[in-house]
């Protein structure tokens, strides 16, 4: 992303339940678009870590050592958990030890194995299809919970950490103004520098010097400086280059932070980058999504998974453990999961060798905080991990859920700019496409 585009983009954020056997969420009434429900919401923040090619649940949060090498492959001692009859992947210890926060949803299914219409489907809670393009999760917290609704804060409210996706226009047919702000850079590098805004090597008194060079040299608003669009264009200057230089840039400041903690989380690049998550959600950011690419293992599947499964472990068990220390899980979700799962057999023919393809028949998601109950098993899968055996989730199931500990009507409307009716969440009477199944039956 270029500094201007990122610059345009800061400019438009500074102005602009489980339980086993009830329902992820109950229908509310319907509220005016763009406006909270008037209960307090029990999760002020989100942190969606998005595994971005799809985590393999067998190897992960619900392994099948019993079905064999052909099925576990090398990862055949799942560990105990802090809570009893809970088991996940053996190289998850710190996630282990934070089993009683979080719950683990073994029952997710959607029958989608492409990238782009699995990361639409799981990130807007509609199904694929349709005249209508919705907008991810991120983006209906931005417009219920941002500017419009009295969000206040400095950071734009809706936050990627550190790359777009580019499956799928995060913000659908909302527009612009509610895409996420992506910062770009690498966290585990001292200092961090947010790309877009302060490049590496830029220095505050290049930017200053930029910012009066193009003052000297803008005759129109020199011209007439207190006409109102200039006066506003100015406003909105100051409160971007604040973020730039001012406060804003201190929130990426990782050195404020202990090294003791920083090594905790972790040194790698996903590490540091759940450190910055937890930082925003100390300034109230509404919603931050952190795109974790490396799990689309078609090959070599179990020694990218040891490396990456330490990673990721570190960084969400740490990140749990921190938010909780700090007294904030309780207001803030923490999203795991990505697009699908992964063929439970392993691939051992040629050219797979020892790989595991897309399956979106049966996977699981984990989420903590902000209202979910955690120590929870939610639905099943058979012996093999192939089919979801017991308490099928939707992804508008899990959606639904969100939305609702975040105050955001279920049964709301979102302003679509064609006059179309386009709900938060599919409607009562919206048949889906898997077995029919209506939006409240769990």
């Amino acid at each position: 992303m270029s500094r201007r585009f990122a610059l345009q983009l800061a400019l438009g954020g500074s102005a602009s339940i489980i339980c086993s056997n009830q329902p992820l969420f109950a229908a509310g009434g319907s509220v005016p678009t763009g406006k909270p429900l008037p209960s307090p919401a029990r999760a002020k923040s989100v942190i969606q870590i998005w595994m971005w090619g799809g985590p393999c649940h067998l190897d992960t949060f619900d392994p099948k050592p019993e079905a064999g090498a052909d099925y576990c492959g090398a990862f055949a001692k799942p560990l105990d958990t802090k809570v009893a009859g809970m088991r996940i992947n053996e190289l998850l210890p710190m996630l282990a030890a934070q089993a009683d926060k979080y719950a683990i949803l073994r029952g997710m299914t959607h029958g989608i194995n492409a990238h782009e219409t699995a990361s639409y489907v799981m990130q807007t809670g509609h199904p694929e299809g349709g005249r209508i393009v919705y907008p991810s999760v991120g983006a209906v917290a931005s417009l219920f919970k941002g500017v419009a609704a009295g969000y206040k804060g400095q950071i734009p409210p809706y936050i990627v950490l550190t790359e777009p996706q580019g499956r799928f226009a995060e913000e659908g047919f909302l527009g612009s103004r509610y895409k996420p702000f992506a910062t770009g850079g690498n966290p585990a590098k001292t200092p961090f520098a947010v790309e877009g805004i302060v490049a590496e090597g830029f220095t505050e008194e290049h930017q200053r010097a930029r910012r009066e060079l193009l003052h000297r040299m803008d005759t129109l608003a020199n011209a007439v400086p207190k006409h109102p669009a200039i006066a506003a264009m100015r406003h909105a200057e100051e409160e971007a280059y604040d973020l730039i230089l001012g406060d804003g840039a201190k929130t990426f400041d990782l050195n404020k932070e202990s090294p003791e903690l920083r090594d905790k989380y972790g040194r790698s690049s996903f590490g540091q980058t759940c450190l910055m998550a937890r930082r925003l959600v100390e300034l109230g950011v509404p919603y931050i999504t952190i795109n974790y690419k490396g799990w689309d293992t078609h090959k070599q599947h179990f020694q990218i998974m040891r490396r990456q499964l330490p990673e990721m472990d570190k960084g969400v068990g740490t990140l749990i453990e921190d938010l909780s220390d700090r007294g904030l899980l309780d207001s803030t979700i923490v999203w795991w999961g990505g697009e699908f799962g992964r063929t439970p057999k392993v691939l051992n023919e040629s050219p797979w060798n020892g790989g595991r393809n897309h399956h979106g028949q049966a996977f699981c998601h984990m989420v903590a905080g902000g209202g979910f109950k955690g120590g929870q098993v939610v639905g099943a899968t058979d012996a093999r991990g192939e089919e979801v055996t017991a308490r099928p989730i939707y992804p508008w199931d899990l959606v639904g859920s969100i939305y609702q500990l975040m105050g955001i009507d279920t049964e709301a409307t979102l302003p679509h700019p064609l006059g179309l009716t386009a709900r938060v969440i599919p409607g009562k009477d919206e048949k889906l496409k898997s077995g029919g199944r209506l939006v409240e039956i769990m």
